[in-house]
């Protein structure tokens, strides 16, 4: 089979794309000076362009391409599965083989007695099932007061009108668009690297825990019905939080009978080695877990919003009138729950979840040498879900300033060398396909490496750096 890329204009297409395409995060003076990367195949956990120029792909697609790219066992899942029965109708007493399948291996994986699944299209989608169902579940028990939503600074949830209200990431805030905010609110984000100076990270923790304490009486408990949290912030800078963090804040939650939401449509299905972050790796029993992305390694557009069996028991308490008015056309979706159950075969098939505690850890001890150099001032994150955060001065954890672009700077070079890491904002982002070897995790910090210190030197030469770096005063926090 001759390349993909042989089976297109280059021009033409970039072109098209241009032209008529609308990406999410559109930043246009940029896209209509330089428009698309034009991908046209992948195999692994690499892609090829348009021209077809190859890359490691560091960042899974979006977070999500699991089980690597070019699986035809998947297309041959989908293939067989629309030749059989393309789409079925999920609504009220209607339901398909794939769905009911996909359901039943959900609520095996997943821990506890989250034994119940609503299906969607996306992780938007899948959270705003989830705070539908807090608010439905709380007023069929008796109190309907309870629409509160308690979320955190620089949280991603989603883009649609509810979800991105309750996320708060700094780069998704435009006053171009507009926001709910009467029953959303935002606790200060998890995050330790930037806690206040003096703090240990222990008082840090006590700071962020009677935050939400204060949040809760100042809104009042019987309001509030749901406290949501990524495990690991993703898109919000890979923020992992302090020791004791996330248990602590599903105590208080469950002292005060506030539901805990786990948005793990990034950190489930693999990514830190397990099928669940929640409580494998926090400790954590969510009442509700958000997932997605990994689910079907984005092969198919599936999401899933899993829940408790005391959740279940209270809305499906008897009444004639009670309806569950929520859902979606595509709603277990046969296609693609039929990919959703190939995935999970191969992971398991593959061991993939121990594959990833062994690279996922090889990976994270090499990009933390990262931070011996300049302009490096954290590696953070866990196993195949990462981040470096650049700063201009170590000592007072400063950034540089926007116009420098200093991620997109590094993100170019890294790119010119055959490797895609995503930039955000002072950030580069990785989460690499859970099938990376350790030769091409060597091959990702490395270009890495070379690219930091390639802008480094052309930051100094055009007079952007001084020539000599301040030293870091040890001792502080």
């Amino acid at each position: 089979m001759k390349p993909a890329s042989n089976r297109f204009n280059a021009k033409d297409l970039w072109q098209k794309d241009h032209d008529h395409f609308l990406h999410p995060w559109t930043h246009f003076d940029s896209f209509k000076k330089e428009g698309s990367l034009l991908i046209v195949e992948g195999e692994g956990a690499h892609i090829t362009d348009v021209n077809g120029k190859r890359y490691l792909d560091g960042l899974g697609g979006m977070w999500c391409v699991n089980v690597g790219y070019g699986r035809k066992e998947m297309a041959e899942a989908m293939a067989e599965q629309a030749l059989l029965l393309p789409y079925a109708n999920a609504f009220v007493d209607m339901s398909n083989a794939p769905a009911a399948e996909l359901a039943a291996k959900l609520a095996q994986l997943a821990p506890g007695s989250l034994n119940h699944v609503a299906f969607s299209t996306s992780g938007s989608c899948s959270n705003d099932t989830a705070v539908r169902l807090a608010h439905f579940y709380h007023a069929r028990r008796g109190e309907p007061s309870r629409k509160h939503i308690i979320s955190r600074h620089n949280s991603y949830h989603g883009s649609s009108y509810l979800t991105i209200s309750i996320g708060n990431r700094d780069g998704d805030r435009t006053p171009n668009f507009h926001y709910l905010s009467d029953f959303i609110h935002h606790l200060s984000a998890p995050y330790p690297y930037r806690r206040p100076d003096g703090m240990t990270e222990d008082q840090f923790t006590d700071f962020l825990v009677e935050e939400f304490k204060a949040k809760i009486l100042e809104v009042g408990a019987k309001n509030i019905a749901a406290f949501i949290a990524e495990p690991i912030q993703g898109s919000g800078g890979v923020v992992t939080p302090p020791p004791g963090y996330l248990k602590r804040m599903w105590e208080v939650a469950k002292e005060n009978g506030i539901l805990f939401i786990a948005d793990e449509v990034v950190t489930a299905f693999g990514r830190l080695g397990h099928w669940f972050a929640s409580y494998d790796v926090f400790d954590v029993q969510p009442d509700i877990i958000v997932s997605a992305k990994g689910l079907t390694s984005g092969y198919l557009p599936l999401g899933a919003t899993i829940f408790s069996d005391e959740v279940y028991e209270s809305i499906s308490q008897p009444g004639p009138d009670v309806w569950f008015a929520h859902g979606f056309t595509y709603s277990g979706h046969p296609v693609c729950c039929a990919v959703g159950l190939k995935n999970i075969e191969i992971i398991e098939r593959e061991g993939l979840l121990d594959h990833v505690k062994v690279v996922g850890d090889y990976f994270e001890k090499r990009l933390k040498e990262l931070e011996s150099l300049r302009l490096v001032g954290n590696v953070r994150g866990k196993r195949l879900m990462m981040c470096v955060e650049y700063v201009a001065d170590k000592a007072t954890k400063a950034h540089l300033p926007d116009e420098i672009n200093i991620s997109k700077r590094i993100s170019n070079l890294c790119e010119e060398r055959g490797l895609l890491v995503r930039p955000l904002g002072h950030l580069d982002v990785m989460s690499p396909p859970l099938t990376l070897s350790k030769v091409e995790a060597d091959f990702l910090v490395d270009t890495l490496h070379g690219a930091i210190e390639e802008v480094t030197h052309d930051l100094v030469k055009g007079g952007m750096l001084p020539a000599v770096a301040r030293p870091i005063q040890h001792g502080g926090n």
